[in-house]
């Protein structure tokens, strides 16, 4: 059923990922041409930013296509993190673009050249236009997928650039000041270093294993061994396989006695209910003598457990 779910989800994000990616390149051929001739370099950081959002959705669609696949011999996960790897290159070329956006700006504000800012503005209208139509595609893709927010992320600085290029061509069209088209690229920079921490430090969470945001391992603690019957919790771990895939791992202890299989299932439908942890790996035993308990559990779970 999950898997089932997860591959359709899948599907849809590769149909919305096609369609931006075709109406990016497309408008990434026209802004060089008039990035060239209309001589402005907020055209051609546009550009820049479009090829890497090219390259950005290209690589997406491709994990997307790669996750797909099922798990077999040693990738027991299959490829699914490849769409966290696809975001963290989406971070990373937001970022280098920035700096070279940056570099470029500050070059043309120390010795401005001139600017055409009819053909600036008639580009930036038809950047708009593009941009709000894969901006539309990929906001109905996957909202959990790190990989499609990568993309989107991409997409809607583009909108947001193509806004303040706009902006800068009638300004030059109207008072001549070409000076406000390397402003409008630092704006834009701007924009795209912020979108790149974001995607940078979310991509980063998953590869270093840390719990979800919205999952407080504390708490999660706190919630089994307050089940009746359980004693301990230890080695409890909560990650995030890919994206919309949270999974946990512990090691239960339950009175002498306790039916362990029913504590299990009370837990996982605990785990799933109020933390929508459903990929769950629970270890459940019988707590030992109370001096095995001292020495080969207890020690361990005061250094390893928040719950200590």
């Amino acid at each position: 059923m999950a898997h089932s779910h997860d591959h359709g989800r899948l599907k849809a994000d590769r149909r919305a990922l096609a369609g931006a990616l075709a109406l990016v390149a497309g408008l990434m051929v026209v802004e060089i041409v008039a990035g060239v001739v209309g001589g402005s370099l907020a055209l051609l950081a546009d550009a820049g930013h479009m090829l890497s959002d090219a390259a950005a959705l290209a690589f997406a669609l491709v994990a997307a296509s790669l996750a797909a696949r099922p798990a077999r011999g040693s990738w027991t996960y299959g490829f699914s993190r490849l769409e966290i790897l696809a975001a963290q290159a989406n971070g990373l070329t937001l970022l280098v673009v920035a700096l070279l956006i940056v570099y470029g700006a500050v070059r043309r504000l120390v010795s401005p050249t001139d600017v055409h800012g009819g053909i600036v503005l008639v580009v930036a209208l038809l950047g708009i236009a593009v941009s709000l139509a894969a901006t539309a595609l990929l906001s109905r893709a996957s909202r959990k997928s790190l990989n499609v927010r990568g993309a989107f992320l991409h997409v809607a600085t583009d909108l947001a650039a193509f806004v303040g290029t706009a902006v800068a061509g009638a300004v030059v069209l109207a008072t001549g000041w070409d000076r406000a088209d390397p402003i409008a690229s630092l704006l834009v920079a701007g924009l795209m270093l912020w979108a790149s921490f974001g995607l940078l430090r979310a991509s980063f969470r998953v590869f270093l294993e840390r719990a979800p945001a919205e999952i407080d391992p504390e708490v999660v603690g706190r919630a089994i061994v307050s089940v009746p019957s359980v004693v301990e919790a230890h080695d409890l771990h909560v990650w995030t396989v890919t994206s919309g895939f949270p999974a946990l791992s512990a090691h239960v202890l339950v009175e002498p006695g306790a039916d362990c299989h029913g504590v299990r299932r009370v837990l996982e439908g605990i785990l799933a209910e109020r933390f929508g942890l459903e990929h769950t790996t629970l270890q459940v035993d019988h707590v030992g003598p109370p001096s095995a308990v001292g020495v080969e559990i207890g020690e361990r779970f005061r250094r390893e457990s928040p719950l200590a």
